[in-house]
C-alpha cells in the first residue's frame, strides 16, 4: 500500500485537505496529513504537526508564532517544509504528494514539492493554475489543476474538483514505470539553430549505448538540464548550445541565470562545451525590444521572437565567461569551437555573419581557458564538427572511468 502526503495550511484549509485525504483512503492508499499552517490551531488533527515540520529544518516555531508576524512565519515554513518532505520521500515514507490552496498555499506547497525528485508524483490544486505558474513550478514536474472556485469550504464544485484531484494523485502513484531501461544518460543542449548538430551527435551516442536527453536552451530548459546534471543521473554533458549566457549577459528573455554551466563542474561530470548560438540574444516581438538596442542587427525569427546579433565587446565577455566556467570543472572537459559558424544564421552569407564578433569570442576563449580547446574549420551543424564533438565527449567519459 502506498502513502500519499496531503500537505497544506490546516488552520484555514483543513476541511478541504481532510476531504481529499478521505477520498484517497477510499481508493486504498494511506495518508500522511501534514500541517503547514502558522495561523490558528488546525481544524483537523495532522499526522505531522507544524512544529515537527519546523523542527525538521532546525527551527523553533513557537517564538515565531508568538511574534504574530505572518510573513516571517510563512517564510520559515517555506524553508522547513521542503526539508521535511524531501527527507520522508527519501526514506520511502511517502509515494506522492498533493495540496490545495490559493496564492499563499500554492507558494508554500510548491516550494516543498520542488524539493522532490523528477518523477515523484506531485499535484497542486490551485486557484492560480490558469495563469503564469513558472515561479511555482521552477524546473520540476509539478502537475497543477485549476481549483475553479476558491479553496474556501466544500460545495458541489469544490467537491467535484477535489474528488478528481484525489483520484488523479492516486493514479499517478499507481502508474507502473518502465524500469528495464538502464542505459547511461547524456544531457544535451539544443536550439533550433543547432538541431542538426544534436541530431548527428545523438546517433553517435546511441550507437555507443547511451540515452540522450535533449534540453531546449530557452532559459527554463537550461535550468532543467542543470537540475538533472546536479541530480547525479547523468554520465556526460554535451553542452554545445550555451546561448542562454548571451541572454543573461545582455538582458534577453531566455536567460538561465548566472549558474548556467555550473552543475557539471560541481558534480564532476565529463563535458564538451561549445559556443553554440552565442551570436544571438532573444527578445519578444520587434516592438518589445528595448530602445537602448536601436541600430543593432536584428533577425525576425517569427512574429513573437526577435533575435539580436551579439557584438564584438559582448562576444569577448561571453568568451571569457565560457572559459572561466570550464576552468572550474574537475572532470575532463573540452571546449569545441566551430570556426566557420556558431549557428545557422552566423555562417558566411547569413544575416548574423560577423567575423569581428566571432574573432572576439574565439580569442577570449583561448586567452582565458585552462582546459583543452579543439578548433575545427567547420560550421556547428556540419557532420564533421558534430561527430568530432560527440566522440570527444565519449573520450572524456572514458577517461573519467579509467581506473
Amino acid at each position: 500500500m502506498s502513502t500519499i502526503a496531503v500537505i497544506g495550511t490546516l488552520d484555514s484549509k483543513g476541511l478541504e485537505h481532510a476531504f481529499v485525504a478521505a477520498e484517497i483512503r477510499k481508493r486504498g492508499h494511506a495518508v500522511l496529513l501534514i500541517d503547514l499552517g502558522t495561523g490558528g490551531a488546525p481544524v483537523v488533527t495532522p499526522d505531522i504537526t507544524r512544529f515537527e515540520v519546523a523542527a525538521a529544518a532546525g527551527l523553533d516555531l513557537q517564538p515565531l508564532l508568538d511574534r504574530h508576524d505572518r510573513g516571517e512565519c510563512v517564510v520559515a515554513m517555506s524553508q522547513a517544509a521542503p526539508v521535511l518532505l524531501e527527507k520522508i520521500a527519501r526514506e520511502g515514507k511517502i509515494h506522492g504528494v498533493i495540496s490545495l490552496g490559493g496564492g499563499g498555499g500554492t507558494a508554500l506547497a510548491t516550494a516543498a514539492m520542488r524539493a522532490l525528485p523528477l518523477g515523484f508524483p506531485k499535484l497542486m490544486v490551485s486557484t492560480l493554475a490558469s495563469g503564469n505558474t513558472a515561479h511555482y513550478l521552477g524546473t520540476k514536474d509539478i502537475a497543477m489543476m485549476p481549483a475553479i472556485v476558491d479553496v474556501a469550504g466544500l460545495n458541489r464544485v469544490s467537491r467535484m474538483v477535489f474528488t478528481r484531484a484525489a483520484a488523479a494523485i492516486c493514479a499517478m502513484v499507481e502508474a507502473p514505470l518502465e524500469t528495464s531501461e538502464s542505459k547511461p544518460i547524456i544531457a544535451a543542449s539544443m536550439f533550433g539553430n543547432t538541431t542538426e548538430c544534436i541530431d548527428l551527435a545523438k546517433q553517435v551516442f546511441e550507437e555507443a549505448g547511451y540515452e540522450v536527453l535533449v534540453f531546449h536552451a530557452t532559459g527554463t530548459g537550461g535550468k532543467a538540464m542543470e537540475d538533472l546534471i546536479a541530480s547525479g543521473m547523468v554520465s556526460g554533458v554535451f553542452d554545445v548550445t550555451t546561448t542562454e549566457w548571451a541572454d543573461e549577459l545582455v538582458g534577453g528573455t531566455l536567460s538561465a541565470g548566472p549558474t548556467r554551466l555550473d552543475a557539471a563542474a560541481k558534480t564532476g561530470i565529463p563535458t564538451v562545451i561549445a559556443p553554440g548560438c552565442l551570436d544571438m540574444v532573444n527578445f519578444g516581438a520587434r516592438e518589445t525590444v528595448p530602445a537602448a538596442f536601436a541600430g543593432r542587427n536584428f533577425y525576425i525569427h517569427n512574429p513573437q521572437v526577435t533575435l539580436m546579433r551579439t557584438n564584438a565587446p559582448e562576444c569577448a565577455q561571453l568568451g571569457k565567461i565560457l572559459a572561466e566556467k570550464a576552468n572550474a570543472y574537475s572532470a575532463p572537459v573540452t571546449i569545441m569551437i566551430p570556426e566557420k559558424a556558431i549557428s545557422i544564421i552566423s555562417a558566411e552569407g547569413q544575416p548574423f555573419h560577423d567575423a569581428d564578433a566571432d574573432k572576439a569570442l574565439f580569442e577570449a576563449i583561448h586567452h582565458n581557458s585552462k582546459v583543452p580547446i579543439i578548433t575545427l574549420t567547420e560550421t556547428i551543424n556540419s557532420p564533421v564538427f558534430a561527430k568530432a564533438a560527440a566522440k570527444q565527449l565519449l573520450r572524456n567519459i572514458e577517461i573519467t572511468h579509467k581506473p
